[in-house]
Parts: structure tokens; sequence; C-alpha cells
């Protein structure tokens, strides 16, 4: 039976490389550093961490880069050798990563979601009362698509792409997203981008798509 293909795969450009994993792997040997991390964790997090640490290391492996220790850093984001920007992933059932060299792309987010609608009251807590009209608009005209998760997913792709880079915390009103049937988002940022960062922070491009029970979302910045 051939491996399922997951929403993230496929939603970024040339150079970037995506590794996927279905199911939480209880096989994945953590390199020194990792096992402090979930030493205490419950075993539903032990096998996520490690699963996610496992695309990771597959991912990095495709640029030819040898294994190291990928660690949680400020906020819980994942540490990359200085060469890389990367992103990981994961929920139930699902976990991946996705690394490019830092010559070619200069900030990357992804992420994934079960496609199902949000919990009752998320959406109002996240999105702005523009981003929330869209998506009662769109679900009316396409309502096999859960919007309200899809809005989600691509703030969190937008923060994983903001945060490595300016080190600062962004809150989900501090990003509009615009969400296009054709599979595109637009996110606008609506706080102002650190003084010198060289990165184009302001306006970010994403793709998403509905795959596997699952929505993805991911930006990809050009170097």
């Amino acid at each position: 039976m051939s491996t399922p293909i997951g929403p993230v795969a496929g939603l970024v450009p040339a150079g970037v490389v995506v590794v996927e994993a279905f199911g939480h792997r209880d096989d994945v040997v953590l390199l020194p550093g990792e096992e402090a991390v979930v030493a205490h964790a419950v075993d539903k997090r032990r096998r996520e961490f490690a699963t996610a640490r496992h695309c990771a290391r597959a991912a990095l492996g495709r640029l030819g880069i040898a294994p190291v220790p990928i660690l949680p850093g400020p906020r819980g984001a994942p540490g990359w050798p200085d060469a890389v920007v990367g992103s990981i992933t994961h929920c139930e059932g699902y976990c991946a990563s996705a690394v490019a060299l830092r010559r070619e792309v200069a900030a990357l987010g992804v992420d994934a979601e079960p496609a199902a609608a949000l919990p009752e009251g998320v959406l109002e807590a996240v999105a702005l009362p523009e981003e929330a009209q869209a998506v009662h608009r769109l679900a009316g005209t396409y309502p096999e698509v859960p919007w309200d998760r899809l809005l989600f997913s691509a703030k969190e792709s937008v923060y994983k792409t903001w945060f490595p880079v300016t080190g600062l915390w962004l809150d989900f009103h501090e990003a509009r997203i615009d969400l296009d049937p054709s599979g595109v988002f637009t996110a606008t940022l609506l706080r102002q981008v650190p003084t010198g960062c060289v990165v184009p922070l302001d306006r970010l491009a994403g793709r998403w798509r509905i795959r596997a029970g699952l929505a993805g979302t991911a930006i990809a910045v050009p170097n």
C-alpha cells in the first residue's frame, strides 16, 4: 500500500524539502538534548515530538545536512542549523517538516490542521471582523471547505514565518488573511516590521489545500 500524500507536500516551491509522516512513530532515537525536552512528557507528546524530529532530520538529509538535534528555542520554535530555515507542524496522526537552504529561502512556515470546523468560539477569538465575514461568505459558496480552519492554519503559518526572523510575538489580530478559493492566500501584517529586517514580511503570499482529511497551509519567502 502506498503512503498517502499529506496536505503540506506540494504547497512549497522548488528548493523546499517536505517530509511527512502519518501516525506517530515509537521507534525514533532522539539525539542529545532532545531526550530532556520530553523526559516528563506523556507518551502521546513524546511520540509526536520524536516523529516530528524524524521528519526534520530526513528533510535535512535531502539537503545534504548530517543529523543534528532539533531543539525547541524561544516559544517552542525549532532550532535549525545556521544554513537552514525550516518549519514543523503536527496534529492528530500527522507530522511534517519543511526545510530549505537560507541562501534560497529567507523564511518558511507550514501548518496542518484537521479539516473540520473550529470549535465554537475560536473563530471569533482569532479572526478580524472582516475575516470572519469573508469566511461566512466563502462557506456559503463552498460549504465543503472548512474556511474557518483554513484561516486559523494560515495565521499559524504566518506566525511560524514571522517569529524566527523577528523574535517577536505576533497576535492573531496582527495579520489579515485573504483566502482565495483557487488555493492561495495573502497575509497583510498589521504591525510594523522591525527596523533593519531585510526579509519582506509586510505582505506574505501563501498556498493552501485540503488532503487526507487535513487542511494545510504554507508560506515560503524567497531570498
